[in-house]
């Protein structure tokens, strides 16, 4: 009796949420503890009790809703057995799908998140909170502000013990599907803030009593798993003849004879061309910088975004998922700027880089992913040319802060802590 008394005593300032990222490529599990004792002091993250995950996503299983919910059972045990029991009942929990269930389509995709949900509220104790957007798929905007929210948490931006206030950092996120991004402009010097067009880019955030103007925006369809999709089909498109034969594909290792089996009836048989400059261009096309801007300066694709260079010009810039995916297997140092970035991307297409590589492992992975070329193409246009990123401002990629993933999941399980439907549970 006196060990449970003295768990209950400890744990009385100790807070748990489970957040689950619900990706196009795959579903992660979070569980986060956190220190704090009464709502009106702000939370402090102890640590990251789990990160686990499973693949597939919940997109695989369009017609097998049923099959979907219960691909997440592996990573609920494993937070069942982490949670002490005596929070369990307390502990929140959301699911949150990203751009692989946007893509879907609504009708699938809500018939997915149903049976989430129910699987959920039947076989596991924990609250769902947050109404319908408990399982739900994430806005867009959303999910790049909770990763703002996350990286500057960690960075201890929002102390406000701190003799100085630090300028947050702007993120840029990579996922399967989409890409996001996020930064406070700099306030100008009268010390007013900026104006911003009153529409969806403008995002005003309230976070520990403290108001912050963001501007933020999620391209749907320019994550780097559609980004090589559409790279693909514009090379077919290029193609001079009807013909599906031997099309040379400038993002493929030169010599590579590859099948192509994903977009077309029959296979297509590319042959890699290996060309830099011409993989470039590929990727320049994809981004659609020629689209109408209908509120100027645009960045690509037609939309609104105040330029880095001249309203970002202190904060860091902190970019991950497929960012450091796609990089730091390869060397490129944690802290980098754009040149080096393209340095790296030329010696990949061109072959140079793997005719010096002495690791057999990361050997293997390059000749076994063919399309390492095209990821860094596109990963260097996108901050380059779509976002328009000064070669001379440092990028820092992290997978991690602190030891804790970067991405949004923290940012929101700080949010769904707040949830007052938990001051109900008894």
């Amino acid at each position: 009796m006196l060990m449970k008394l003295t768990e209950i005593s400890t744990g009385s300032c100790q807070k748990y949420a489970l957040m689950v990222d619900a990706g196009s490529t795959g579903s992660r599990i979070h569980v986060y503890r956190f220190h704090q004792c009464s709502n009106h002091e702000p939370v402090r993250l102890e640590e990251e009790k789990l990160f686990a995950q499973t693949i597939p996503g919940l997109s695989a299983y369009p017609d097998n809703p049923q099959e979907a919910a219960e691909s997440l059972d592996i990573l609920l045990d494993d937070a069942i057995k982490i949670v002490p029991t005596y929070l369990q009942k307390k502990t929140p929990i959301a699911v949150k799908a990203t751009a692989g269930l946007r893509l879907l389509g609504q009708s699938k995709g809500d018939d997915i998140l149903k049976a989430v949900r129910y699987h959920l509220e039947t076989k596991y104790p924990f609250p769902i909170v947050g109404g319908e957007d408990g399982v739900s798929i994430m806005d867009g905007r959303d999910e790049g502000v909770y990763a703002w929210i996350t990286v500057n948490f960690l960075l201890g931006n929002f102390d406000s013990t701190r003799s100085t206030k630090p300028h947050t950092a702007a993120i840029l996120d990579l996922g399967g599907g989409s890409t996001q991004i996020v930064f406070e402009p700099d306030v100008i010097e009268d010390g007013s803030l900026p104006e911003l067009p009153d529409n969806d880019f403008k995002y005003l955030l309230k976070h520990e009593g403290k108001e912050y103007l963001l501007y933020q925006h999620s391209y749907l369809g320019y994550g780097l798993m559609e980004a090589r999709k559409r790279i693909h089909k514009q090379i077919l498109e290029s193609a001079m003849t009807p013909s599906t034969k031997d099309l040379m594909h400038a993002c493929l290792p030169r010599g590579l004879n590859w099948e192509y089996t994903k977009m077309t009836t029959n296979p297509v048989q590319f042959m890699g061309a290996g060309s830099y400059a011409d993989c470039l261009g590929v990727a320049d096309l994809m981004l659609n910088k020629g689209k109408s801007c209908e509120f100027p300066p645009c960045s690509f694709d037609g939309i609104y975004q105040p330029p880095i260079a001249d309203t970002f010009t202190k904060g860091p810039i902190y970019i991950f998922s497929y960012f450091y995916d796609r990089t730091q297997p390869l060397g490129l140092p944690s802290s980098f700027r754009l040149p080096q970035l393209a340095s790296l991307t030329e010696s990949i297409c061109s072959g140079a880089y793997i005719e010096n590589v002495t690791d057999v492992s990361l050997k293997d992975e390059l000749l076994d992913r063919p399309e390492w070329c095209l990821d860094l193409s596109f990963i260097y246009r996108l901050l380059s040319f779509g976002y328009e990123i000064p070669d001379d401002r440092e990028l820092t990629v992290a997978k991690k802060i602190n030891g804790v993933e970067t991405g949004w999941c923290l940012g929101a399980a700080i949010a769904i802590l707040g949830d007052n439907s938990l001051k109900d549970i008894q």
